[in-house]
């Protein structure tokens, strides 16, 4: 730490020491410029002298109030600048105790605000200077008279530049720690937009799959005796439904792996191209589906391609669940315009509870998945029966940050 930095750090932990020891120098500089005695002949001339005992009172209490000029800045000013004039009026030769009231109204203007400083400053360097012209044995244009008007303005613009650094200074910092707190915010945003897009993910998988091992585990059970190749079948359904499952929550958890940990696998998020896929194993579960595409192979977005077939799996899940073991689906892929078009209805045949019942965020998952892509989603029952999902994404990504949210 270099010496201007460790004195900064001692002023700031002990300032009345520090103000102690200023007004100790301030008294040896006045004590010393009172043994000194100028002489106006043919020329500049100096002299030794002895000051008057009244002279050095005045310089001792001037130097006396600096040590409080922190706590009572206006009071120390008035004090100091009441014993400058004072020494004004009956010094012959003057000592200078002005220089106290210099550092007074120095000291004013650094703790203050400008229009404060313009009014004390003037009012002081008035007073000051007035006294000082008028009264003594010197003309009032002598160069002692015109020195306490100048040491006195310069005292005032050296305080005013003082506190406008320490507001810039304190400016910056302000800005600086704002700045900390909005980068914060930021990574806590998009932390909490993460953690709800890997629990809407997760979800889907989640929700697809198990009721797929649930329909074909019923299955399996309520022909167990009598049909044992039928159930034995509906069991390789399951094994298949569950290894799916593993391996999708697999490629989720890895996104969140650190740089250090297993390699995460690679397989790319799933999309429309593997639609077939999907249907096949919802119609492996005993679920009829018909799916038409219309959309001349188009290429979507990775984002809009996952949001499109998390779509589609969450609702033929709900298809399964609660439409009924007899209901039939159908699903719809149709490219209009600058939009992909996911529509999925079924006819639900046969009693079952309304959509996403139970608490489940199948419906709002959904909705989450289209808003963030600057789509829209349209859910709600059909007429005569059934139900109806119809979201409408953009073909190109169109994400408020211009990002892909995925």
């Amino acid at each position: 730490m270099s010496t201007l930095a460790r004195a900064r750090c001692q002023a700031t932990a002990h300032p009345l020491a520090m103000d102690a020891v200023l007004a100790a120098a301030v008294l040896t500089c006045m004590v010393a410029g009172s043994f000194v005695e100028p002489r106006h002949q043919h020329s500049v001339s100096w002299a030794l002298r002895t000051p008057d005992p009244l002279s050095l009172v005045l310089m001792a209490l001037g130097a006396a109030a600096l040590v409080f000029r922190r706590r009572a800045p206006m009071t120390v000013l008035a004090l100091t600048g009441t014993v400058s004039v004072i020494e004004s009026v009956t010094g012959d030769p003057r000592a200078p105790v002005a220089m106290s009231a210099v550092v007074a109204l120095y000291t004013v203007a650094s703790t203050t605000d400008r229009p404060t400083t313009w009014r004390v400053g003037l009012l002081t360097m008035t007073v000051l200077t007035g006294a000082a012209m008028s009264a003594g044995s010197m003309p009032w244009y002598a160069q002692e008279n015109l020195a306490i008007f100048a040491w006195t303005g310069i005292g005032a613009t050296a305080g005013d530049a003082v506190r406008s650094r320490r507001a810039f200074v304190q400016a910056i910092r302000e800005r600086a720690e704002r700045a900390e707190r909005t980068r914060e915010e930021e990574a806590r945003r998009r932390v909490a937009e993460e953690r709800l897009r890997i629990a809407r993910d997760l979800h889907d998988v989640v929700a697809h799959h198990i009721a797929l091992v649930n329909v074909q585990a019923g299955v399996a059970a309520h022909v167990m005796d009598k049909r044992p190749d039928q159930a034995k079948e509906a069991l390789g359904h399951v094994r298949e439904a569950s290894r799916s499952a593993l391996n999708e929550l697999r490629a989720t958890v890895g996104l969140l792996r650190q740089s250090d940990d297993p390699e995460a696998p690679t397989e790319p998020a799933p999309g429309l191209d593997r639609l077939d896929e999907l249907t096949g194993t919802f119609r492996n579960a005993g679920l009829h589906i018909e799916v038409a595409r219309a959309d001349q192979d188009t290429t979507l977005p990775a984002a809009v391609d996952l949001a499109a077939y998390r779509i589609i799996q969450e609702a033929l899940t709900n298809v399964q669940k609660h439409a009924g073991p007899q209901a039939k689906a159908e699903v719809s892929v149709v490219r209009v315009g600058p939009h992909i078009e996911i529509t999925v209805l079924d006819d639900g045949s046969g009693e079952h509870e309304p959509h996403d019942s139970g608490g489940g965020h199948g419906l709002l998952g959904m909705r989450e998945r289209v808003t963030a892509l600057r789509g829209t989603l349209t859910t709600g029952p059909r007429y005569g029966g059934g139900f109806r999902v119809h979201a409408i994404l953009p073909v190109k990504n169109r994400t408020p940050t211009g990002e892909d949210p995925a």
